[in-house]
């Protein structure tokens, strides 16, 4: 059983701009999957779609063999490209509502993520570089022990110093069996963490797709050298 598969998956945004056209997918459990792609190629609709902010003008989306619906959103943790958490709370309210919203949130693992990444839980957001929030966002998401994690754009909006500690920490706190979504543009970043790679390009069409070792393999190039070898007019 595949953890996602869409058949025929068409999203039209009024009459003239089409962001996916009749995309055919299936990612599979346990895997650790860039979707990689230029700006404006249907990565972040996608990942909406999934979690039912978007509906799709056409096509058959499966979430973990079931239909997707309402239901299906408990399967999934989704961080958005934006920051959404700001105002006067503490980070530690922050981390009791999402454990009164979500059955699956570990409050536990939330204190360890936020101590590895040198955050003080009785710190206000509002206080909170912009970089630091988005890492805080991260945590409420990874947190939850779903099956599948949707993360549009982790580390775009943090340090270099601090992204492959962030990368670790996302790897070192996943669900077993579950799948994880990266869509990114800073894929030299995240490869050393993906277990597989899933070119697209405008109209969410599906150039390209494989593993780091098999691309080594059979060109002897890295997923990062053979996206900008690929999107080199995109």
């Amino acid at each position: 059983m595949y953890v996602i598969e869409c058949k025929g998956l068409k999203k039209r945004y009024g009459k003239e701009k089409l962001a996916i056209e009749n995309l055919d997918i299936q990612l599979e459990s346990g895997r650790i999957i860039g979707l990689l792609g230029p700006n404006g190629c249907g990565k972040t609709t996608f990942m909406k779609i999934l979690t039912g902010l978007l509906v799709p003008t056409a096509g058959e989306i499966t979430v973990c063999g079931y239909r997707r619906s309402e239901a299906t959103n408990n399967f999934i943790s989704y961080l958005p490209e934006r920051t959404y958490i700001g105002g006067r709370k503490k980070i530690s309210a922050m981390l009791d509502y999402f454990e009164e919203f979500y059955p699956d949130f570990d409050k536990v693992k939330a204190y360890k993520m936020l101590e590895s990444l040198n955050l003080d839980p009785d710190s206000h957001i509002s206080s909170l570089s912009k970089g630091n929030r988005e890492k805080v966002q991260l945590i409420l998401v990874m947190a939850r022990n779903a099956q599948i994690y949707l993360l549009d754009e982790p580390i775009a909006g943090v340090d270099p110093a601090a992204r492959e500690f962030i990368l670790r920490t996302i790897v070192s706190n996943l669900n077993p069996g579950a799948t994880v979504l990266i869509s990114t543009h800073l894929i030299q970043d995240v490869e050393p963490v993906l277990d597989e790679y899933i070119f697209v390009n405008y109209g969410g069409k599906i150039i390209g797709r494989g593993t780091a070792s098999e691309l080594m393999e059979t060109e002897g190039v890295s997923i990062d050298t053979k996206f900008r070898e690929v999107f080199r007019y995109a």
